[in-house]
């Protein structure tokens, strides 16, 4: 078959990588458009351009889906079958190019879960089992019929980082055993079908990320881990931002105003929330680098001794 493979980010890369180890005919590989970003403000290849270029693959970059000379460029590459993950949005006349259409993987259990960010809403949510799909591209977003699923379990400990890594490795099974099968014809396809306890993963917002200390101590830490590594919850200490990357929920009776600090002022720091204490262990505080709590207490207490 020959395939055309469209995605960005480092989540992209083992599903590419697979692919070309299990010998299938990449004949093109579409993502993003290099941008400027760092220090110096230089422009930026994408990780699934530097990985498909190392392998000497064709690529394009186009910068609007639409583009006439794109779509030619892509009718030339006779595809039968495009794989999309991770990418923005497919007009109908990219999705619907292939004879066999395109196949996205998407990182829940669908019909649950539909939406730009399933992995932190999973745990913040508090869900201890999740999964990903394979289903095929249509109109609506995350409504495709379904070809594979895999399920997966989620750690207590465990946050959004560490779970998009995972899903990152087992997604590449998924998506070559998926393309194994419709080269097969071993692989039916079923329609989604929605209940009432399916939920949503919309984008993260800034305002997704400020902590109300009212709440439960539980939904905080769910909060904190589903957030964490990026794009990190956050509270304001000592008039900063400060984002935490990781906690630890004491459950306690107390009468204490949620949001009261608990602090010795150089090992520990906690918040009150409405049943317990919030104990901070990984942070960083606005215009520093992330770091231990007890390394921010104790910077913090030498600049002020100094």
């Amino acid at each position: 078959m020959r395939v055309v493979f469209i995605g960005t980010p480092d989540f992209s890369v083992p599903s590419l990588a697979k692919l070309l180890d299990a010998g299938y005919n990449i004949v093109g590989v579409i993502t993003a458009p290099d941008r400027r970003s760092g220090r110096g403000m230089k422009l930026q290849q994408s990780a699934v351009k530097k990985f498909a270029l190392s392998k000497g693959l064709h690529v394009l970059q186009p910068s609007n889906l639409k583009d006439d000379d794109f779509l030619e460029d892509l009718r030339a590459l006779r595809t039968d079958i495009q794989i999309v993950i991770a990418f923005r949005m497919l007009p109908e006349v990219v999705w619907n190019m292939p004879k066999l259409g395109t196949v996205n993987l998407h990182a829940s259990l669908l019909p649950n879960y539909r939406g730009a960010a399933p992995i932190n809403w999973a745990i913040i949510n508090g869900e201890t089992t999740t999964g990903l799909t394979t289903f095929q591209l249509k109109h609506a977003i995350d409504t495709g019929n379904i070809l594979l699923q895999h399920e997966m379990k989620i750690g207590e400990d465990e946050n959004a980082g560490d779970l998009h890594d995972r899903m990152m490795l087992e997604g590449a099974d998924l998506v070559l055993k998926t393309v194994d099968g419709i080269r097969t014809n071993s692989v039916e396809s079923s329609e989604q079908v929605r209940t009432a306890d399916d939920k949503a993963a919309p984008k993260i917002f800034k305002s997704t990320c400020e902590i109300d200390w009212e709440r439960k101590g539980i939904e905080i830490y769910n909060l904190i881990r589903g957030l964490s590594p990026y794009p990190t919850a956050r509270t304001r200490f000592d008039d900063k931002i400060l984002k935490i990357y990781d906690c630890i929920f004491i459950p306690e009776n107390h009468e204490r105003f949620p949001g009261t600090i608990n602090t010795d002022s150089s090992t520990y720091l906690g918040f009150y929330c409405a049943d317990g204490l919030i104990k901070l262990t990984d942070v960083q505080l606005e215009g520093k680098r992330r770091m231990k709590i007890d390394d921010l207490l104790r910077g913090l207490q030498n600049s002020q001794n100094s």
